[in-house]
């Protein structure tokens, strides 16, 4: 699936009253779904388990305010059950002040038997994590904050 169709994708789902919106083209599963906001919508491109996920945003109008937060809060993609490890008994990906790269391992969510590896959306360093640890988190829950 092309940028241009996802990017349509997005716009769609941002101007109707739909909240969530899965079209699957060949081998790719895109699921758009409208934030808490309300005025933005995320595209997430979902491939096989243990593929890494990426988040798009459609910033609209306000990206400047966007742009002057001080720090990143990443919240869960998907309803699942929250891992900090890569394995029982290994340390967590990341502890609070770690430094982080853009696209860094921070937590895998499992739903449905597919791992999806959720990524550091910024560079920077963790200023808060959840406590949730091989629980259910829901969709939109407060993951982490990245400054």
């Amino acid at each position: 699936m092309d940028l241009s169709k996802i990017k349509t994708l997005i716009e769609f789902v941002g101007r109707s009253n739909i909240t969530e919106l899965t079209v699957t083209e060949k081998d790719v599963t895109v699921r758009i779904f409208r934030t808490s906001q309300g005025q933005e919508a995320a595209a997430e491109p979902q491939k096989k388990a243990g593929s890494t996920t990426s988040v798009v945003h459609d910033a609209g109008s306000n990206a400047p305010s966007r742009l002057e937060k001080t720090s990143y809060a990443v919240k869960a993609p998907v309803f699942g059950v929250l891992h900090r490890t890569p394995a029982p008994g290994e340390p967590p990906f990341v502890t609070i002040g770690d430094e982080v790269e853009e696209g860094q391992t921070l937590f895998i969510i499992e739903a449905m038997k597919v791992f999806n590896t959720i990524a550091a959306p910024r560079s920077g360093r963790i200023m808060h994590l959840t406590e949730v640890d091989d629980a259910e988190v829901e969709t939109g829950d407060l993951l982490a904050e990245i400054a």
